[in-house]
């Protein structure tokens, strides 16, 4: 089954590089195969149709043209080639382009048009399994989404260093109920670029930490921190062997890191679930900067920096 490549535009939602209206393809589609559906969402940076910072020719393609360290293909490692029983991949693109400032108010919007192809899907194909994979700023497209939508439209959301606050994670999950997993996938490796995005991006409060932080609680939200030596520890046990960091900063780390992708291929074909995830894992998270503090003597000097009892703080 060919995989779709849909994009939001201010115009709405339609096929890349086609002028077939969209629901008639979507319901070709979703005929072929009566498995799962599952939409992968790209980060900062990505721009349909643009000759260097095209999602589909890249991370949301099949065969990527681009020649970087940080583009692999996100639907052949997560088992969508295009086989009957592997369900329908949905490639979503939007104007992730400009300014950090500018991508953050049109995730918001690009994640309305998301809820409701959601929203089309289920009422194309009632009771489908619908999925979400999305990295970076593409999870707060997901959380919106996940929030605009019936509660439990989406089975299972695979968050990739997400960038968005705590609380409005918080909201969305909490919305969607107890039908929706959330997989929350961070890293210390990431720390630098939440510390960032906090101070630059309006906040829904005073003192807001990204969803990195790893500090959210909630019964259908599972955290898993990729550079916790337990928690690798504990994945090895389990069947999933992951790679150890090779960085002490690192983006990307949730998807090129290898060994992840099997653990997401298990989650998303329910061979796995948060209950057990959530036996295997550590209870919390280690503070922010703990991956950095060994390398940094003076990182108590950073903006916030507060000692905690493990020798390192939190920000």
């Amino acid at each position: 089954m060919p995989q779709l490549r849909i994009t939001a535009d201010r115009i709405g939602l339609r096929l890349h590089g086609a002028t077939a209206p969209l629901v008639p393809a979507l319901r070709r589609a979703l005929a072929a195969d009566a498995g799962p559906v599952t939409v992968m969402v790209h980060g900062y940076k990505y721009l349909p149709g643009d000759p260097q910072h095209c999602p589909y020719t890249g991370i949301l393609s099949h065969k990527p043209q681009g020649q970087g360290a940080r583009v692999v293909s996100w639907p052949r490692h997560l088992g969508l080639r295009g086989q009957r029983g592997e369900g329908l991949g949905i490639s979503f693109g939007w104007d992730a382009r400009g300014s950090v400032w500018r991508a953050w108010r049109r995730a918001e919007g690009a994640g309305d048009q998301l809820a409701g192809l959601i929203a089309q899907l289920r009422k194309l194909a009632p009771g489908r399994a619908i999925h979400i994979v999305a990295h970076s700023m593409g999870a707060r497209v997901a959380l919106r989404a996940i929030h605009q939508g019936q509660p439990g439209a989406v089975r299972c959301a695979i968050l990739l260093a997400a960038a968005e606050f705590e609380q409005t994670a918080a909201r969305a999950i909490d919305a969607a109920g107890p039908d929706t997993q959330v997989l929350n996938v961070t890293s210390r490796e990431n720390d630098v670029f939440d510390f960032l995005l906090e101070r630059l991006v309006p906040a829904p409060q005073r003192g807001a930490r990204m969803l990195g932080n790893g500090r959210l609680d909630r019964r259908n939200l599972v955290t898993l921190q990729l550079d916790d030596p337990a928690s690798l520890d504990a994945l090895r046990r389990a069947g999933f062997p992951i790679a150890q960091p090779m960085r002490r900063v690192c983006h990307w780390s949730p998807y090129l890191r290898p060994g992840v992708f099997p653990l997401y291929r298990s989650l998303l074909r329910g061979q796995v679930d948060l209950v057990r995830l959530r036996a295997l894992l550590p209870g919390q998270a280690s503070p922010r900067w703990s991956r950095l503090a060994p390398a940094l003597p003076q990182i108590g000097k950073l903006p916030g920096f507060r000692p905690a009892r493990r020798g390192f703080g939190q920000i």
